[in-house]
């Protein structure tokens, strides 16, 4: 199968690639490397798909890797031109978006960047499959559009109507583009709602990254709402196990689907929306007690209130993707920390004397 995974210098997108090309997909990755945080870690998990990163500052087109199955193009997804070339160039079998602006404090000060990546930018990844049928096209959503409800665990099957931030919106308005486009083209669609994915090489701006660092550094960790929040924390190995059983089984149109009482998970078109979690939902002061007892010491907390934006607890009902594409997620809450930190300290060249300010190891 040739897939385009877009996103591949970010944290799920480099996973998932890797795992694509080990069992022998044939790949094409896009990524527009910004500096949302920071592009080091981006070009050194490029370079763990076999990418050299040098060769990028000269090439405007695909670059190939040690993997003979696998190239890698610095584009945009809002770059409708280029993006369409890509296209068609490549004929995909497949595609799998991931690329998007990511969090969702950071859409509380740089609205526009999401309207512009997550909108217009998920508008030309629709347009592409369109053009070119594509016979199954996976995008990420997010947890984060269940905004207001309180019913737990969050089903697909409840509608979810209230988001408290843009980021959310920006992933329901997904959903809703990839349902017109499966309804007008026949476009087979499946979003993939994520819920707190974490592990190796994941993004410093999400909690176990901040709050590991900052346990190093002897600085305070900011818990907000006074520690009392919970969430369904994911590990990535088990994210991209779903994933690539969404890719596998190209969305249908659900025949029992009853235009009197709609279903939001599916539709009489070929359209699905699935949770994408661990299924059990931990207290945030459980996590940071399993990042200390990782590191052998006790964080400094700052309790703060709840932000805008965030949500006090999520937790994911998985049942519909264990029915249909038999998905178990494996890797528990302790394991999964305990493999992040080990990856952390080897990545930072961490040691007994933690120096103030970590930079990763191999880059002057």
């Amino acid at each position: 199968m040739k897939v385009l995974v877009t996103g591949t210098a970010g944290f799920i997108g480099f996973h998932l690639a890797k795992f694509l090309l080990e069992r022998g997909d044939e790949v094409i990755g896009i990524d527009n490397i910004n500096d949302y945080y920071d592009v080091h870690l981006k070009y050194r998990r490029l370079e763990e798909t076999g990418i050299n990163t040098a060769d990028l500052k000269y090439s405007k087109g695909l670059v190939s890797s040690k993997y003979l199955n696998y190239q890698f193009i610095k584009l945009d997804i809002t770059d409708h031109g280029k993006l369409k070339k890509v296209f068609k160039d490549c004929h995909f079998d497949a595609v799998c978006n991931l690329a998007a602006q990511a969090g969702v404090r950071y859409s509380l000060t740089n609205p526009r960047a999401y309207i512009d990546s997550n909108i217009t930018g998920f508008l030309n990844i629709l347009e592409c499959c369109r053009i070119h049928h594509i016979k199954h096209l996976v995008y990420a959503s997010s947890s984060s559009v269940y905004g207001l409800n309180k019913e737990m665990p969050f089903s697909s099957n409840q509608h979810a109507d209230h988001p408290v931030s843009l980021y959310a919106a920006s992933k329901k308005s997904n959903e809703l583009m990839a349902h017109a486009y499966s309804h007008l083209f026949q476009l087979p669609t499946t979003g993939l709602r994520f819920f707190t994915v974490y592990g190796p090489w994941g993004r410093p701006d999400m909690a176990l990254f901040l709050f590991t660092k900052a346990i190093l550094e002897n600085r305070n960790i900011e818990v907000f709402n006074n520690g009392m929040m919970k969430r369904d924390f994911t590990y990535v190995d088990d994210i991209v196990d779903g994933i690539v059983r969404v890719i596998d089984h190209p969305a249908k149109s659900n025949p029992e689907w009853n235009e009197f009482k709609p279903d939001p998970a599916s539709s009489k078109v070929p359209y699905r929306v699935f949770n994408i979690g661990r299924g059990q939902s931990v207290d945030l002061m459980e996590f940071i007690g399993e990042i200390e007892k990782n590191l052998g010491k006790v964080a400094h907390k700052h309790f703060l209130p709840l932000q805008n934006g965030d949500v006090v607890k999520t937790w994911a009902n998985i049942s519909n993707m264990k029915k249909m594409l038999g998905y178990q997620p494996r890797v528990s809450v302790a394991e999964g920390i305990r493999n992040f930190v080990s990856w952390y300290k080897d990545f930072y060249g961490v040691t007994e004397n933690i120096p103030e300010q970590l930079e990763p190891v191999g880059y002057d």
